[in-house]
């Protein structure tokens, strides 16, 4: 017997379908980082500049890093011409961070790396069961980030 075969469908618990989908969706996102010499962390920071420009304090909030480890992740990316700072309009001690042209083109190839794999993992699913998954994982995630605050 192949002792790393698939689970049977409901054989999971909650616990161990949500630790094996996180395993899964890593391994996706560690390709395509592994792709562009990005790692996961670098990842998430592209991801969540794609759509805004946060400050340094809310991008500790976003990726749950201290502001040493922001402080370095942002100068890694601004250093390979990904990221960079502009002033604070409301806060002129401050600044906020933003993508390059640079990285909003491997955002671009990346994510579409991201995605294509993330489709292939749920391309056993029908529409209806697609449309369930993405409205529970939203609910979890609300709920997850509303607890944090």
């Amino acid at each position: 017997m192949n002792h790393e075969s698939a689970p049977q469908p409901g054989a999971l618990t909650i616990a161990d379908g949500l630790a094996q989908l996180s395993f899964l969706v890593h391994g996706i996102l560690g390709r395509a980082g592994a792709e562009h010499d990005l790692s996961i962390i670098q990842i998430r920071l592209l991801g969540i500049l794609r759509d805004r420009e946060p400050s340094m304090l809310q991008l500790a909030r976003f990726l749950n890093l201290d502001k040493s480890s922001i402080t370095g992740l942002v100068d890694r990316a601004e250093r390979r011409g990904l990221v960079e700072r502009v002033a604070d309009a409301q806060d002129r001690r401050g600044f906020r961070v933003r993508l390059t042209d640079a990285g909003r083109q491997l955002v671009r190839s990346a994510g579409g790396e991201i995605e294509r794999g993330l489709m292939a993992a749920v391309q056993g699913l029908d529409e209806a069961e697609r449309a369930q998954l993405a409205a529970i994982a939203g609910k979890i995630i609300a709920q997850a980030t509303a607890a944090r605050e």
